[in-house]
């Protein structure tokens, strides 16, 4: 067994220097050693790699760290909610959120047009210009065609986006498919409703694309999951890789617990007895802020990658 090591600041110290010592203190930071690790495992044995993540971390800073890991290749497929579409778009467009207050005056919020996500504020002004823009944008689809499952929908934005930072152009260019299950649970399921109303066989095919992301793996090809957060995104990747046969590899980092029994709070433990996550695989849970905490994980991993010829962006 590894013994515990004392932490101590060293002048120059590198993120990826600290993220290695973090790794023989205990606690969480064992888990974040764990993940680096498993992620490691991932990449060097041609895994197929599942990015899942929540709108809350698209708001975030977040953004444009996982287009990176797309234009770099890290992972093969992206699964996540319909607020990761809208605010990528917005953002694409030049929309800017603003830090604020986890303690803010949400009434007077409101009637400035201020909507409050954690400590992070979405101006109403920017979903009207989402509103604009997507009309524009599902015109223009239109008269490709009228019937499309979510994964080719969300590829075709992506194409009439130019920003390095957006998933969704990052995804397009690299040929990443990214699917949103739940694409009806926001505004830009609203906006679907509308078009359709103007043109009665535009068609958003939602078991289609289950197909899609059953057939983007195979039952014997080693499979990894970087689940960031929980609810549908992360269960979507586990009932996919489920009928393939379950994970090789898996990473989860969650502000919830198990107690709960929810799939937010459920562990790569709790999915084994399932069969989402292989026997002997190797995993981590790390309980902890997406936001601080994958950074932390993923330079780490990255420094490592490039340091040995393995990053293909």
């Amino acid at each position: 067994m590894e013994k515990i090591k004392d932490l101590k600041w060293e002048p120059g110290m590198t993120v990826s220097s600290l993220v290695e010592r973090i790794g023989s203190i205990g606690f969480q930071g064992t888990e974040i050693g764990k993940a680096v690790d498993t992620i490691l495992k991932m990449k060097k044995s041609g895994s197929k790699i599942f990015l899942t993540f929540t709108s809350n971390m698209v708001t975030s800073g977040l953004r444009g760290l996982f287009a990176q890991l797309i234009k770099l290749k890290l992972v093969d497929v992206v699964i996540t909610t319909v607020g990761s579409i809208e605010e990528d778009i917005m953002r694409a467009k030049g929309e800017s959120f603003l830090i604020s207050s986890f303690h803010s005056d949400d009434l007077s919020l409101h009637e400035r047009g201020m909507n409050r996500v954690g400590n992070i504020l979405v101006p109403n002004e920017s979903y009207c210009k989402l509103e604009d823009e997507l009309n524009v944008m599902l015109d223009d689809i239109y008269k490709k065609q009228a019937k499309f499952a979510i994964s080719e929908l969300l590829r075709e934005l992506g194409s009439k986006l130019n920003d390095e930072d957006s998933i969704l152009y990052q995804a397009y260019k690299n040929k990443i498919p990214v699917f949103c299950p739940a694409i009806t649970d926001g505004a830009f399921g609203f906006h679907l409703y509308l078009f359709q109303q103007k043109h009665p066989d535009f068609f958003v095919d939602i078991v289609k694309d289950f197909e899609n992301i059953l057939f983007v793996t195979g039952f014997d090809e080693k499979k990894g999951l970087i689940a960031l957060g929980g609810g549908v995104s992360k269960h979507h990747a586990l009932l996919a890789n489920l009928l393939n046969g379950g994970l090789d590899y898996a990473v989860y980092i969650t502000t919830e617990h198990p107690s709960s029994g929810s799939m937010s709070g459920a562990t790569t433990q709790e999915a084994k007895s399932w069969g989402k996550i292989k026997d002997d695989s190797d995993a981590a849970t790390i309980h902890g802020e997406v936001s601080v905490m994958f950074p932390l994980v993923i330079f780490r991993v990255l420094e490592e990658l490039n340091r040995e010829g393995l990053l293909n962006g």
